[in-house]
C-alpha cells in the first residue's frame, strides 16, 4: 500500500470517527482494519498516528483553520469531508513534517474524489493560507 492509499484509508476513519463521535478511537480504527482487511503494518501505524496525533492536537488544528476562514465563515459551516481534510493535512505538515506541497497536494485530491464540488478550492485555499503563516 503506498503512502497515497494509506492517507486515503486515514482519511477515511478519521471521517468515519467524526461522526459517529465513538469513545473508543482505537477500538474503532482496529475493527476498520479488520472489516477493510487492511493488514499492511506500515499502514496501520501511519494510520493509528494520523488519528490519535490529530486527537491529540485536535484544538490547536481547528484554531489554525479557524483562524485562515474568512471574514464570513464559521467554523461549523465546514462540511465534515473538509474539515478532516483539512485536520489530516495540517496534522501532516505542523506535526510530521511531510513536506506541505505533498499534504497540499493529497488533500485537493481527496476533496475532489469525496468533497463537493467547492471542496478543493476550500481546502487549498485554507492550507495555501496556513503554510503562508
Amino acid at each position: 500500500m503506498n503512502r497515497s492509499a494509506m492517507r486515503e484509508q486515514a482519511f477515511k476513519i478519521i471521517y468515519s470517527l467524526e461522526i459517529q463521535k465513538t469513545p473508543n478511537k482505537i477500538e474503532q480504527v482496529e475493527l476498520y482494519f479488520e472489516s477493510n482487511n487492511i493488514k499492511n503494518e506500515e499502514a496501520k501505524n501511519y494510520i493509528i498516528d494520523a488519528v490519535q496525533g490529530i486527537e491529540k492536537n485536535k484544538e490547536e488544528i481547528d484554531k489554525k483553520i479557524e483562524a485562515n476562514l474568512k471574514e464570513n465563515w464559521k467554523f461549523e459551516r465546514i462540511s465534515k469531508i473538509d474539515l478532516c481534510l483539512l485536520r489530516l493535512a495540517i496534522y501532516e505538515i505542523k506535526y510530521k513534517e511531510i513536506p506541505y506541497k505533498v499534504a497540499i497536494n493529497e488533500a485537493v485530491e481527496l476533496a475532489k474524489k469525496y468533497g463537493e464540488d467547492t471542496s478543493k478550492n476550500f481546502v487549498n485555499g485554507i492550507l495555501a493560507s496556513i503554510v503562508k503563516e
